[in-house]
């Protein structure tokens, strides 16, 4: 029997390349939970199956287990102790058993995972999912292939030279995700608590701290503190014009400037009496400007975001898009350096034929171009290069485009001859005092011809001769004062990250995005990053408690420990254990002096008793609470000193008065915005102390793009989600049948008349029902053939569509054929009761502890589910 090789690379697009290649585009593709690509071909000397699929990403996110997940009675310091477990990612893409159903009967594993430290974590969790279920041989079972780009050359190579993959690096990867989780939701959980708790217009949801994000926020900080306490200085130069052969010619004080206008004065009257200037040195020297290194991720960025005008964050996604579709290597290297086996011949035959660079990459192939030296090999990847041709209608966007064009401009540099040039100096002497004037003229132009933008500017000067006197236009007593330095540009700022250490070539993008997202600072004109009051108070807090924390030194130790573990020089176990106990000192002494920074919150924010308008009723106290808009919104009693987290993406109003038979507090309704925005009623205290078990790991989706991730609240457990068998607003009552696209629940939205619909209480799904109706509402029977509930129907005397002009029609949805033929689906592929599911998926739910919980109960607040790629 031939052997089964299975292949398992990082995303479907990239499995896809790779089965292609290999098969020479013969391979079948078939659709699992993710698609798979099969052939036959050798390995090892057999005639071999192969099947290549593929994972998205991380298989694995870190988490702390479900007893550390409430805010309320989990002590922020025990998480530094806390065990940890791993949870699959992404649960409703089922990776995790995609990858044991086509692992059964296959006997070897080979991993096409990005050649970083990520991606060799990634193989190991793609390991612990698959080696267990496959069949036993003799030998090496799993194989690492090494590669850095999707062309034939790349991956045939890497095909024929397997490795085995490298544990330190995945432990140190491993590392990193708890040292990052630990902390980062040890002090955003305390600082959230502590200030969201005092103040009403923050603006934000989490108040986070992360060891990469706070010092990436702290240089932004730092700038605008350097802008705001500039005291401008008054300054003097000497501007002397010449003329002669027709050129007016501005020359340099060599003094430049000084501060005491007396002083300036003084020499003005020294110089201008007499008129002319003597030539005292004529000087021409050859100059060379050196072609740029290779491409390496950092300074991709810095071009990205300085002169094309794309944020970090963004122009990764592009590049990462182009070498998935192998447009260019891979765009995560921290390398400049070309190795000396590059073949820099065969990718400039690759844009030969290119409309607007063909001619020039045929001119370096006609002198015979070798690998280049200079730049850092950093034994990595290779820089970023481009490996075939596109032009502008081959690629899928402009700013796709401009990047792919930017990667090979820069690839064609600097694989050019240096740029050559003259530099000419003439100086001058008058009553002492010495002025000079410089020109350049090209020679070769070299690398700048194919990236313009470098060019040395030219400019000629008149012929002077050593010794003669030139006479003086005017000279000028020029005034000027010194100004501030500008706000950081995201070019800048990368480029003290990776001075400082802060983040890897792949992370700096993120922790640039998570600063602004929180609102700590915002992109502004030029793409510079300006600091929010919220992110100046935050460092400036830490600055006054411990100046270690936003200091980028802390993320650089961590870094090097981490380093340690990757090189095998030291334990994993160890160096978490150690960077942990350093943390946990500076966060129990953060915790003893949080008034410093108090003091500066209450300076610039609003206290919750000054915030909001008065909303609903406490059911603790029976006074009304305040609602407050701003982020992250939220309800405040202020008898009770009490705070209720909500949804951070809908509006909030009253609904109708009602109130919770479990706690007495007035519900709310929550609507999200656009024409199919889901609504539903929630108790503020259910929500945040859910009075029953909820479905582990439940994100609620309130349509494309909003979820409760990163509030407070976020999970909680509104009225849709609520099993309490009596009460009419909940998921029993209101619940009418299974979700055909995923395990929720279709649930009558309450206030959609007269578009009456289901919404799904999992995911985007939505039913509209018949439009010709009066009122819709659920019932207490059930349909004997599926299970859902049974839907009472009232439809307008005008249009009803029942015979003997009824209006009232009882029926289930599923089973019905008229009220099943007037029903629209949205976002979904199909509804029918032959899909199997029915009410009886309602049952079960929320069986377990706090069923008799009431308005006694303290209240709590729900982990917002970070994950260490938040910090």
């Amino acid at each position: 029997m031939a052997p089964t090789v299975l292949m398992v690379s990082e995303k479907p697009s990239i499995a896809a390349s790779i089965a292609s290649i290999l098969s020479s585009g013969k391979a079948i593709a078939r659709r699992s939970y993710l698609d798979v690509h099969e052939f036959n071909g050798n390995f090892r000397g057999m005639t071999t199956h192969f099947k290549v699929t593929s994972v998205i990403g991380h298989v694995f996110s870190v988490d702390f287990p479900p007893k550390y997940q409430n805010w309320e009675t989990t002590d922020p310091q025990d998480l530094f102790q806390a065990p940890i477990v791993k949870l699959e990612s992404n649960p409703k893409a089922h990776v995790c058993k995609h990858l044991q159903q086509e692992a059964r009967g296959s006997d070897y594993l080979i991993l096409w995972l990005d050649c970083d430290r990520e991606g060799e974590n990634i193989c190991f969790e793609v390991i612990d999912s698959t080696v267990g279920v496959m069949r036993k041989v003799s030998g090496q079972q799993v194989f690492r292939a090494r590669f850095s780009a999707i062309s034939d050359k790349d991956i045939f190579h890497a095909m024929a030279n397997l490795v085995e993959p490298n544990r330190n690096e995945a432990l140190a990867v491993d590392a990193r995700q708890e040292i990052d989780l630990k902390v980062g939701v040890a002090f955003t959980r305390f600082q959230t608590r502590y200030f969201q708790g005092k103040y009403g217009n923050l603006d934000s949801s989490v108040i986070s701290y992360g060891p990469c994000q706070t010092p990436t926020l702290g240089f932004c900080v730092e700038r605008h503190l350097q802008i705001t306490m500039f005291k401008p200085e008054s300054f003097w130069t000497l501007h002397p014009h010449l003329l002669k052969g027709g050129h007016q010619l501005q020359l340099t004080w060599e003094r430049n400037r000084v501060f005491d206008h007396d002083v300036a004065t003084m020499f003005h009257r020294l110089v201008s009496p007499s008129g002319s200037f003597k030539v005292k040195s004529v000087s021409v020297k050859e100059e060379r400007k050196v072609h740029p290194s290779g491409l390496n991720t950092v300074n991709m960025l810095k071009v990205a975001s300085s002169a094309l005008g794309m944020g970090p964050h963004y122009a990764m996604q592009i590049a990462e898009r182009l070498y998935t579709q192998g447009f260019i290597s891979y765009p995560r290297t921290e390398s400049t350096a070309y190795p000396k086996s590059f073949d820099v011949r065969g990718i400039l035959l690759t844009q030969q034929s290119h409309p607007l660079w063909g001619e020039y990459a045929r001119s370096l192939l006609s002198i015979g171009v070798h690998v280049p030296k200079g730049g850092v090999d950093m034994g990595d990847h290779p820089p970023i290069t481009p490996m075939r041709m596109a032009t502008e209608a081959d690629l899928s966007s402009t700013d796709a485009w401009r990047l792919y064009q930017y990667v090979t401009q820069h690839f064609l540099g600097s694989v050019s001859p240096d740029c050559k040039y003259s530099r000419t100096k003439v100086e001058f002497t008058a009553s002492g005092e010495n002025f000079s004037c410089t020109g350049c003229s090209v020679l070769n132009p070299g690398f700048t011809t194919i990236m313009p933008w470098l060019s040395v500017s030219e400019e000629n000067l008149p012929s002077f001769t050593p010794g003669e006197v030139v006479q003086v236009a005017e000279i000028v007593l020029y005034q000027g004062k010194t100004s501030p330095p500008d706000y950081l540009t995201e070019s800048e700022l990368i480029s003290l990250m990776e001075k400082h250490g802060i983040g890897t070539d792949a992370s700096i993008p993120v922790h640039i995005n998570n600063i602004c997202e929180r609102n700590y600072a915002q992109v502004q004109a030029g793409r510079r990053l300006v600091p929010t009051t919220l992110g100046v108070t935050l460092v400036r807090g830490y600055q006054t408690i411990d100046i270690d924390l936003c200091l980028p030194d802390i993320r650089s130790f961590i870094e090097q420990q981490i380093t340690l573990i990757a090189k095998g020089q030291a334990e994993h176990s160890h160096v978490v254990s150690h960077v942990l106990q350093e943390f946990m000192g500076k966060y129990l002494y953060f915790v003893r002096q949080i008034e410093h920074m108090d003091s500066l919150f209450e300076a610039q924010f609003s206290p919750l008793a000054e915030s909001g308008k008065m909303l609903s009723k406490c059911g603790k106290c029976g006074r009304y609470m305040k609602y407050i808009s701003m982020r992250p919104s939220r309800l405040y009693c202020s008898a009770c000193e009490e705070v209720y987290g909500l949804p951070q993406n809908g509006n909030i109003k009253l609904y109708k008065e009602l109130t919770c038979p479990l706690d007495g507090f007035e519900l709310v309704l929550v609507t999200f915005s656009g024409p199919d925005g889901k609504s539903y009623p929630l108790c503020p205290y259910c929500y945040n102390n859910p009075p029953f078990e909820t479905v582990e790991g439940t994100v609620l989706d309130h349509g494309p793009g909003k979820s409760d991730k990163g509030s407070k609240a976020g999970g909680g457990m509104p009225c849709i989600w609520c099993p309490h068998p009596t009460c009419r607003h909940s998921m029993v009552k209101q619940g009418v049948c299974a979700c055909p696209e995923c395990p929720g629940t279709l649930i009558l939205d309450p206030v959609s008349g007269p578009k009456w619909r289901l919404d799904c209480n999992m995911c985007n799904c939505l039913i509209y029902l018949p439009q010709n109706a009066h009122r819709i509402s659920t019932t207490d029977e059930i349909c004997t053939e599926c299970g859902s509930t049974i839907l009472e129907v009232d439809f307008n005397k005008i249009s009803t569509p029942l015979g003997d002009g009824a209006t009232l029609h009882r029926a289930c949805v599923l089973c019905d054929d008229l009220l099943h033929s007037l029903i629209e689906m949205k976002y979904g592929k199909s509804f029918s009761r032959r899909s199997g599911r029915g009410r009886g998926r309602l049952r079960g739910r929320g069986r377990g502890r706090g069923r008799g919980r009431g308005r006694g109960a303290r209240g709590k607040i729900e982990d917002p589910k970070m994950s260490f790629r938040d910090f």
